[in-house]
């Protein structure tokens, strides 16, 4: 338990160090507007695809995860999403100081949670019943994890 315990932890300090890295990351690129790669999206789509779903998709699991008895997840598009809500004027720094400050909250909502509760269980309407409250925040951090590292080519590639 002690190992488990461990990992979590990490996880969550790992959770943290990822959203603060994709804002600096994010806010050090010169120019956001520009495609990061041909033909891909732009450091602006990219912050706040990012943020859009950890608000519409791992973060709401997660909480809901943890404050229901195993919820019922629809399925998300994340490109129809932000074909039909995304705003090009809202500001770089306002997406990522909320994207941040969403992590932030539930990381501590996570720390203060009762033993048992990341093994939660909840369900996903097309991927079925597998999930734990462990395995949105996994996810979470994977999918941040991958876009600070597009960001990241970028930055070197300028």
């Amino acid at each position: 338990m002690k190992e488990l315990d461990e990992y979590r932890e990490r996880l969550l300090q790992r959770l943290t160090e990822a959203a603060q890295a994709f804002r600096s990351a994010c806010l050090a690129l010169k120019h956001p507007e520009q495609p990061v790669e041909a033909g891909g999206w732009n450091v602006h789509q990219l912050a706040v695809h990012t943020r859009d779903v950890d608000r519409h998709v791992y973060g709401e699991r997660a909480r809901r995860t943890l404050a229901e008895d195993n919820p019922l997840f629809p399925n998300f598009d994340g490109d129809r999403y932000m074909a039909e809500h995304y705003d090009p004027h809202e500001p770089l720094d306002k997406v990522l100081d909320g994207f941040v400050a969403s992590i932030q909250s539930l990381v501590e909502q996570l720390r203060k949670a009762p033993e048992g509760a990341w093994a939660r269980p909840s369900r996903h309407e097309t991927l079925g019943s597998d999930f734990t409250l462990q395995t949105w925040v996994e996810r979470s951090l994977e999918h941040i994890e991958e876009h600070l590292a597009t960001v990241q080519k970028a930055r070197s590639a300028a």
